[in-house]
């Protein structure tokens, strides 16, 4: 099987003729052309011609133009390229074709343009001369004018494009943190499309270089203030065409050099890039041989262990205080900086709820989830359901960055719903982490803290504490690059953790862990959240990690809060089909009767304590009180159906059968290996199975 990744050929053989002739054909078309400025150069003479006074004073009067130009293009056009990549709004078509409309149109009737806007008769013109004396044709700055406004372009469209490969969701986690939209731009967004600026500003000083039409049209051909380079080779073919060729040979190097400079370095867009990230196997989990090591992963990052660097095992997380749990988020040092109250313990009760930070939630959720939440300080919030449920849209909403829906939000008795996602203090870590690319993993976690204006010691000091805690401090030094994919998820963790959030949104945060080191992290963000002063809400698919880390079990279907409460209570009596899938049981939906259930999928269920007669509910039959038999049972059951066994898979140490019916829903047995030897299942076979009424529960809806 070919590598992922690799070359791949969509045809063999040779490529038919009517294809590769008019291919070669275009090939020698752009090249002769080339071909004949190299031929008819005269090399002897090359130095002499570049060398002569008038090519020197263009050469110069163009690296001027064309930088200015550049400088220009940056101040305008990287702004422009963000809001078109980044807003929605009237008339964006309209601004993206003049964006585009100076490379179609003939480079003369853009000078003309220009004339008409900013000549002495021009629209601008006679008040740019009467206020600021300023006038632009046949003067140098009409030069850069006119280069700028052919080349810009090409800058704006390479950096919109970069910017559209960039996930938003980098920007909105800085954002969670605390960063301010500007800070946001400068410290994430620039920096992450930074080869697209490159490329695009390599591509707009070359166009500037080489402009010719424009700037002969609005600022004429003044020798040394407006006599560029391409309008020295324009009057050289009068009077010298081998020095028109010599200096023509000159632009053709430096539009080659830059060409070649930007092949496949600084092409492709962010996700591209970010698709290069540390490899994992497939499932996006650690790839560890199970002693808790990271095996090499491609990328050029190194073996590492557990270990702290000096070669032992890392101290007991979770058994210290957690670095600003319990302070004041408005606080200025950095958590266990010496100031400020000192953190409890994890499960400690401090001393002064109001001193030490404690946040209770209300959420007035509308749009498609609509649900009102209430938590006291200290609350730990699993939301699960099924996909499209509105979980992640409900924590998008508390964050303020999503118009699906809106929450009316009250922190610790404040009210942050007209506060932008920088000021709410609600902290996020999405499913993939988003840790930035461009940042170690100290710089990472710290970002939080600098967005605060904490001091730089002291944020990376209190980041590497969260770093240690869960077991990545060692790796504080590397890049997202560098770390496979649990490495990242636990930095991105000790991210959130270390910001001092009012309130924390955990987007299946473990998900992309193994079991081991899942489980690890999982005792340790318990741990933490014990001393958390405010609520934590997590979106989770492991009914483990549910029932472990939550006090209470929020379970969503199509936006609307089915069941809301303690995990044991949920476990017992899950209100969904869906969870109580999750939970591995039997899920029935139907209408109670005297009896038990008339099931909506065909049969009725006998239960021995039935919901209210007509009302909706579900019949819940964990897969363990489901018997099997080759032949119909006799005797007590009440619920008895013949079926045919679909699937046999392995649970632990026992299988897991699934039966299908035409008088019954589908439903899942389990048994041990003996038993399914004994009764000589397998794909196809038909059986019976049968569920005592004692054994079936019925929860009205």
């Amino acid at each position: 099987m070919k590598r992922s990744g690799a070359a791949v050929r969509t045809s063999g053989g040779r490529p038919p003729l009517a294809l590769a002739l008019p291919a070669l054909a275009a090939v020698a078309f752009l090249a002769l052309p080339l071909v004949g400025i190299l031929a008819r150069t005269e090399w002897s003479e090359l130095a002499a011609h570049l060398g002569s006074p008038g090519t020197v004073q263009a050469l110069k009067l163009s690296l001027l133009v064309s930088f200015w130009a550049l400088g220009l293009s940056l101040l305008l056009g990287v702004p422009l390229a963000w809001l078109l990549a980044r807003v929605s709004f009237p008339g964006k078509a309209i601004v993206r074709s003049l964006v585009l409309l100076p490379m179609v149109l003939p480079p003369t009737v853009g000078g003309v343009a220009l004339l008409l806007a900013f000549g002495r008769r021009g629209l601008l013109g006679p008040w740019l001369e009467s206020a600021f004396g300023i006038t632009l044709p046949f003067h140098t700055s009409g030069a850069v004018l006119a280069a700028t406004f052919v080349a810009m372009p090409f800058l704006v469209i390479s950096l919109e494009g970069a910017l559209g490969g960039l996930r938003p969701r980098y920007e909105e986690t800085a954002a969670s943190l605390g960063a301010s939209p500007v800070r946001v731009f400068f410290t994430v967004t620039l920096p992450m499309v930074a080869p697209g600026v490159i490329a695009g500003a390599a591509l707009t000083w070359a166009r500037a270089l080489g402009e010719f039409g424009a700037t002969i049209t609005f600022a004429g051909n003044l020798p040394g203030t407006t006599q560029t380079l391409p309008l020295q080779v324009y009057l050289l073919l009068q009077d010298e065409p081998e020095a028109a060729t010599s200096v023509s040979l000159l632009l053709l190097a430096i539009a080659m050099g830059v060409l070649i400079a930007l092949r496949g370095r600084w092409t492709g867009t962010p996700a591209d890039r970010a698709g290069r990230r540390g490899r994992t196997d497939g499932t996006g989990r650690d790839r560890t041989d199970g002693t808790g090591r990271d095996r090499t992963d491609g990328t050029g990052a190194t073996d590492t262990t557990e270990t702290a660097p000096d070669g032992t095992e890392p101290a007991p997380h979770g058994t210290g205080p957690a670095p600003g749990a319990g302070s004041d988020p408005g606080a200025g040092s950095a958590p266990g900086a010496g100031s400020g109250p000192v953190p409890a313990a994890p499960g400690a009760v401090p001393a002064d709820p109001a001193a030490a930070g404690r946040w209770a939630l209300h959420a007035e959720v509308t749009g498609f989830t609509r649900l009102t939440l209430d938590a006291d300080p200290g609350t730990t919030i699993a939301v699960v359901g099924p996909n499209g449920a509105g979980k992640t849209t409900l924590l998008r909403a508390l964050l303020g960055l999503t118009p699906r829906a809106h929450a009316e939000l009250t922190l610790g008795g404040t009210d942050v719903t007209a506060l932008p996602p920088h000021r709410r203090r609600v902290a996020w870590v999405p499913q993939d982490g988003a840790l930035f690319p461009h940042l170690t993993a100290l710089a990472n976690t710290a970002y939080g803290l600098r967005a605060q204006g904490v001091p730089r010691a002291e944020a990376r000091r209190a980041a590497g504490e969260w770093l240690d805690r869960l077991g990545v401090g060692h790796l504080g030094h590397r890049r997202p690059a560098q770390l496979s994919g649990g490495q990242a998820q636990r930095v991105a963790l000790a991210r959130a953790l270390a910001a001092r959030p009012r309130l924390l949104v955990l987007d299946e945060p473990l998900a992309a862990l193994d079991q081991t080191t899942r489980a690890h992290v999982r005792h340790t963000l318990r741990g933490h959240l014990a001393g958390f002063g405010g609520v934590c809400l997590i979106v989770t698919h492991d009914p483990v990690e549910a029932v472990s880390l939550a006090d209470r079990v929020l379970v969503l279907d199509e936006g609307r809060a089915i069941q809301d409460a303690s995990p044991s209570d949920v476990t017992r009596h899950p209100r969904s089909p869906w969870v109580a899938r999750m939970l591995g049981r039997n899920a029935w939906p139907g209408t109670a009767t005297p009896e038990g259930l008339a099931l909506d999928g065909g049969g009725t269920l006998v239960a021995a304590e039935p919901a209210p007669s007509g009302a909706p509910a579900l019949a819940i039959v964990a897969p363990e009180a489901v018997a099997v038999h080759r032949e119909k049972p006799l005797g007590s059951p009440r619920n008895v159906w013949p079926g045919t066994v679909r699937e046999i898979t392995a649970s632990g140490s026992r299988l897991r059968v699934l039966i299908t019916s035409d008088r019954a829903p589908d439903l899942v047995a389990e048994i041990t290996p003996q038993a399914a030897a004994e009764l000589g299942l397998a794909d196809g076979v038909s059986v019976w199975t049968s569920v005592k009424a004692t054994e079936a529960t019925v929860v009205a809806l």
